[in-house]
């Protein structure tokens, strides 16, 4: 076995900042994400799942992003520009299963303001580096089988398709969902890395602002 669990430390890329989630990011999390058209596509267990209030997203964040010896959560935070320090998303490393060499990333969304931008890929660079520099081998990352945005984006990223879970996990409103399990290995990361790298080398030094964006408190 050479894989180790990391150590909790802010990663910084040069659009965004992964800092470990703390309960005062929950406000500013609770803005960015707390969204219809986030939801919609799965996450907190897709439509039926959005919190009513304020209230409600803080007791769902608490759950969802709970740490702890196997799972690692982050807040994504922008770096650079007019939104410097701004908080756009937030995600996770977990499921450590340090005898098979092998972690997860996901519970992952981030402000309808960054899709498409440098914001995902420099996340995944950033976690997947952390993950394969500690000894890991695979990394998992699974979506809604029927979510066809966060499939293309995986697989955008260079994943490869395991297979799909059928009835895997039960929605928010009952229903099962189907997930689309994809991983990258350590074969794969060279690949993958000089993938992600290109992609930020495309957008330039300009840094990311979240487009529409209201201004955070």
């Amino acid at each position: 076995m050479t894989a180790l669990r990391p150590a909790d430390a802010e990663l910084t890329g040069r659009f965004i900042r992964l800092t470990p989630f703390r309960e005062a990011d929950i406000p500013a999390l609770y803005r960015a994400l707390c969204r219809p058209e986030v939801f919609a596509g799965g996450y907190g267990g897709g439509p039926a799942g959005l919190p009513a209030d304020a209230s409600a997203y803080e007791a769902f964040a608490r759950d969802y992003y709970s740490g702890g010896v196997n799972a690692m959560p982050y807040t994504v935070r922008l770096r650079g520009g007019p939104d410097e320090g701004r908080v756009v998303g937030a995600t996770k490393l977990a499921d450590f299963d340090l005898a098979n060499e092998s972690a997860h990333i996901g519970w992952t969304a981030y402000d309808p303001g960054v899709w498409g931008s440098a914001v995902n890929p420099e996340t995944k660079l950033l976690l997947l580096g952390l993950a394969f520099d500690h000894g890991f081998g695979r990394v998992k990352i699974q979506a809604d089988a029927g979510n066809a945005r966060s499939r293309a984006a995986i697989e955008r990223l260079g994943a490869q398709l395991d297979g799909v879970l059928r009835r895997h996990k039960r929605r928010a409103d009952g229903t099962w969902r189907d997930s689309a399990v994809y991983s990258v290995i350590i074969d794969d990361w060279p690949a993958v890395r000089a993938g992600l790298e290109e992609r930020l080398a495309a957008w330039g030094d300009r840094p990311v602002e979240v487009a529409g964006r209201q201004p955070q408190s």
